[in-house]
């Protein structure tokens, strides 16, 4: 099995439509951008990919598009998480065949009073048991109102093919509680850029960030910055930035995240429904605080 370097960042990237259909010539060209930022790769069909409005057509297309957009160096993960495990595993497998070089699993939790620690235990064993690419398991309760606990993600961790967890709760607690308890060759992701800073002074390897997607030059400042050290100049920006990752991931969502992109020289383009997209005032409130942010300069 290949080794998967998940040291850096990984922007969650959007899926951007036109009149509701995939755009995937702006799509190629969005990874095309970032891949120049820093970054240590992207996740397709994330959270903010919309991936649950995604026909499995969709998905399939979408990541051939991203894996052969994307330059050698840049890491593609993509989303394969679906409520069933067969699901799950035939698309895991088929990202692979794609080219993407690790899953991102998401807890299965429609039937979440019966996605017990057994069940879940088997789900992710099965599927890496079988996966001909690694497993990054996906923590996000605020979606699926299940939270993965020390205890299971432990266990998971000592899986040769499971190798690192996004947890996207914002709880340093729990961060910490990962830490220390998972194997030496798991890697602990920050998934939101709010705990960011503080993550990276705990030991996590890396982040999947929505603020990425607007400001991978920020996130990947902060990273190198603390590598050297400079703890001052990477708390400065890390606050700098904590209102702008409030704005696209809390107050305005996938639509102030694709508005804020039209902004700044990507395709974000509109939601799809029942999303809706930005207003005009919103847009003028995400302007401002793209601008006071130093981000948007004109």
């Amino acid at each position: 099995m290949t080794k998967v370097n998940l040291n850096g960042i990984f922007p969650p990237i959007p899926t951007p439509f036109i009149n509701g259909q995939v755009a995937h010539q702006q799509l190629a060209s969005n990874v095309d951008q970032w891949s120049k930022t820093g970054i240590r790769g992207v996740v397709v069909l994330g959270s903010n990919g919309e991936y649950v409005y995604l026909s499995e057509e969709e998905k399939r297309n979408i990541i051939g598009t991203v894996a052969k957009s994307a330059p050698d160096n840049l890491v593609v993960i993509a989303g394969s998480g679906c409520e069933s495990t067969e699901a799950t595993l035939k698309l895991t497998c088929d990202s692979a065949t794609l080219g993407a070089h690790a899953a991102l699993v998401v807890t299965p939790h429609y039937y979440s009073n019966q996605m017990t620690g057994n069940a879940l235990m088997k789900h992710f064993t099965f599927i890496a048991d079988r996966s001909p690419i690694p497993i990054i398991l996906y923590n996000v309760p605020k979606f699926t109102r299940i939270t993965l606990t020390p205890a299971l993600v432990s266990t998971l961790s000592e899986h040769p093919n499971i190798i690192g967890i996004k947890d996207s709760t914002g709880n340093i607690h729990l961060l910490s509680e990962f830490l220390n308890q998972v194997g030496k060759h798991f890697d602990v992701l920050v998934g939101t850029a709010g705990v960011w800073f503080a993550g990276l002074k705990l030991g996590c390897t890396g982040g999947i960030l929505a603020l990425a997607n607007i400001a991978p030059e920020n996130c990947v400042k902060i990273f190198e910055l603390l590598k050297k050290n400079e703890f001052e100049k990477a708390r400065n920006l890390q606050l700098k930035m904590i209102p702008v990752n409030k704005a696209i991931t809390t107050t305005y969502g996938i639509s102030g995240l694709k508005a804020a992109m039209d902004m700044l020289g990507y395709l974000g383009g509109d939601p799809r429904l029942p999303l809706l997209p930005s207003s005009e005032k919103e847009k003028s409130e995400i302007k401002q605080i793209l601008q006071k942010a130093d981000i948007l300069t004109d």
